[in-house]
């Protein structure tokens, strides 16, 4: 009869998941086609292009909503077996409150490892060709951004002609031993600039110690300033920004090639964060689990679900804020980054472990 029983709780809170997935990926799909028809409707691309990256693009993002997936199909499970009576038919053959969340809980966190190892490297593949694709068709493909063994790359568009910018691999406010080349609108080169250093936090870079080259009727004239201010699209966030969609780094790519992506101009501090993220993400869902058995396991009487919905809502809101709190102290300095990816979890993760010692005495 254990096994039995065991197999029911598995089974249906799997269809349960399932369900949920399924209606968070429609939702999800109607929400983005139409960012993507948005997008597309003045270039030339085929009529199913929109379609097509948006089937492309949801599942990395359902990904990331897994914790509050793994909650809202807790909730819904443990309310459909305590509404039709199964609750109470499984405690009567023995199974306790704690149990019936252990169960559900060890199956939220073999969820996560097989999100991690088996479907993440999947969704960062489509999330690849997502990017590439969208870039592609991108107005603004003129201006590129690029890294590599050099070191940072950059390609503007100017209004009388194109600019492009090399520096050293170690991209911080300050780029490094910077090489600045102006082309005239037919790709012929006016001047080279050189400098030490130059501050990129605004569009406004402010160079040091820098060496201009100019070029007119193939006659170079140097000249030599100790600071010079130029004007670009390109700030130290918006170059960051392009090279941090974690979605399209897989688990298994951070595990073995960690050290690799920072010889490929990776960001660090970036790499840390997108790996301890995912890397708790299993612990995660079995919080979560145990935050929604709390919630909805302190009684075996049947009631409103309405109710339940607005808790779920109101604790879904408070989670994904605490997280992005916490993420944020990180990225400041205020606290270690690798700890601030682990806070939320500790903080729930003890408010949990008080509640199920209280329901499984009900």
């Amino acid at each position: 009869m254990n096994n039995v029983i065991l197999n029911y709780i598995i089974k249906g809170y799997l269809k349960d998941v399932l369900k949920v997935i399924l209606f968070f990926y429609c939702f999800g799909v109607i929400l983005n086609l139409f960012e993507e028809i948005e997008f597309f409707k003045n270039v030339k691309a085929p009529f199913y292009t929109p379609l097509i990256l948006t089937n492309l693009f949801i599942p990395g993002q359902l990904i990331k909503l897994f914790p509050f997936i793994i909650f809202i199909s807790t909730m819904k499970f443990i309310l459909d077996i305590r509404n039709n009576k199964d609750l109470l038919t499984m405690k009567i053959f023995g199974y306790s409150n704690f149990k019936i969340f252990l169960t559900l809980a060890t199956t939220s966190f073999f969820l996560g490892w097989s999100m991690l190892l088996i479907f993440n490297p999947f969704t960062s593949t489509m999330a690849k060709y997502y990017e590439k694709t969208k870039s592609i068709y991108s107005l603004d493909i003129d201006h590129l951004v690029t890294f590599n063994k050099n070191g940072l790359w950059i390609k503007e568009n100017l209004k009388d002609g194109q600019r492009i910018i090399s520096a050293s691999n170690d991209l911080g406010k300050k780029l490094k031993n910077i090489t600045i080349y102006n082309f005239d609108e037919n790709y012929v080169l006016k001047e080279k600039i050189f400098s030490k250093s130059a501050n990129i936090e605004s569009s406004d870079w402010k160079l040091e110690n820098v060496s201009i080259l100019k070029i007119e009727n193939n006659i170079s004239k140097e000249l030599d300033l100790k600071s010079l201010t130029i004007k670009s699209i390109y700030t130290y966030d918006k170059i960051t920004s392009l090279f941090k969609n974690d979605e399209t780094l897989s688990f298994v790519e951070l595990i073995i090639n960690f050290q690799e992506l920072i010889n490929r101009g990776y960001n660090k501090i970036f790499l840390k964060q997108s790996l301890h993220s995912m890397l708790s993400m299993p612990f995660f869902l079995f919080i979560m689990t145990a935050l929604a058995s709390i919630l909805v396991m302190n009684t075996l009487k049947r009631s409103n679900n309405f109710r339940f919905i607005i808790l779920g809502l109101i604790a879904c809101v408070f989670i994904y804020y605490l997280k992005n709190l916490s993420i944020s102290l990180g990225q400041t300095n205020r606290i270690p980054l690798t700890l601030a990816n682990w806070i939320p979890l500790i903080v729930i993760g003890m408010f949990s472990f008080i509640g199920i010692l209280q329901i499984n005495e009900k």
